[in-house]
């Protein structure tokens, strides 16, 4: 049996022993390959009798699995799965198998550290006193967050730990999520609205959607044009969801205050043509927020233990299987027939 753990360059570069200790505790047999991408065709030798793959940022689309026949499993090191085409794999039986929770309680205190520096005007004055050697507190103009309106975009764990945080500095809290139960918003003091009324009220707008179909740049022109207060724009959660352009012809035309990006429309971007750097209303942070010593240990061993139980055909020890209802009957029937 074989996996193979493959991602970008940069991605990669963890305690990749950490990870082979746990899979081969769980499968002392295993065989492990772990390949930092630079070349399609080497990466397509690699994975040709992979049982499993896991990844973070790796497209896996039909293509891949054309060279991956004997593949079961691709497991993410990420709770969002937007990188493989999930109808593919499902129609091969494929399972997709993202992790559980490991970083809210980081990605929450990144979203909010992003909104206090740019409410605070932190980077202006960095750039004033590092770059200027200039010593002036009115250099900007602020003004008070408490009273202000936050909406936030997605009221899953993440966006209700902000929601939580948010709070404490005085912040009126909304959000939009049509899956978002009310009882449970109201209870929290969360109002919920539609996106168009998110849009017009808020001074300050979180995203913390999943990447899905469905709001695949869903951040647009159309929808920067409908932010009446010109407010911040935070986005903690996928790059897809803003259309990268639009989002620099609002800041360039003043639709929106300014930015803060943990995640850009590629997640290995080339910063050298970004259009959204060397602005002093825009921190960019390298896709951060998930990160801290304890919640890179959680993500490794989950990930690994996720991919070990279903290899193992431990299925309810697996965290989620997110297409296991529809792939469930073949892999019943491939396992009946291997067994035989």
């Amino acid at each position: 049996m074989k996996i193979v753990i493959a991602d970008y360059p940069d991605v990669i570069k963890r305690n990749l022993d950490y990870e082979k200790a746990i899979l081969q505790k769980h499968i002392p047999d295993i065989e492990i390959v772990t390949y930092s991408y630079v070349d399609k065709a080497e990466f397509y030798n690699i994975i040709k009798d992979t049982d499993a793959l896991l990844t973070a940022f790796l497209r896996i689309d039909a293509v891949v699995m054309d060279q991956a026949p004997k593949l079961k499993c691709v497991g993410f090191n990420s709770t969002g799965y937007n990188f493989i085409d999930y109808d593919e794999a499902t129609r091969r039986g494929i399972a997709i198998i993202p992790i559980a929770e490991y970083c809210t309680n980081e990605v929450a205190d990144h979203t909010l550290a992003l909104i206090l520096s740019l409410s605070r005007g932190i980077k202006h004055y960095i750039n004033d006193i590092d770059k200027k050697k200039k010593w002036q507190y009115h250099s900007i103009l602020l003004e008070r967050l408490t009273g202000k309106t936050l909406c936030i975009f997605g009221l899953g764990k993440i966006g209700r730990a902000v929601a939580e945080r948010a709070m404490a500095f005085g912040l009126r809290i909304m959000a939009f999520d049509p899956f978002a139960n009310m009882a449970m918003a109201k209870r929290l003091g969360i109002e919920l609205v539609d996106a168009d009324a998110a849009c017009q009220n808020a001074d300050i707008i979180t995203n913390h959607m999943r990447q899905t179909k469905e709001n695949y740049h869903f951040f647009n022109k159309n929808r920067f044009e409908k932010m009446l207060k010109n407010p911040i724009f935070i986005n903690t959660a996928r790059g897809e969801c803003v259309c990268e352009k639009d989002l620099v012809q609002a800041l360039n035309s003043g639709l929106i205050s300014g930015a803060g990006l943990d995640v850009l429309s590629q997640e290995n971007p080339d910063l050298a043509d970004c259009e959204l750097t060397n602005k002093t209303n825009v921190i960019i942070t390298p896709h951060a927020a998930f990160y801290s010593r304890e919640s890179l240990n959680d993500l490794q061993r989950i990930s690994c233990e996720n991919v070990a139980h279903y290899l193992k055909h431990e299925y309810d020890k697996v965290f989620k299987i997110v297409n296991w209802q529809e792939i469930a009957p073949l892999v019943g029937k491939n396992l009946k027939e291997a067994q035989k």
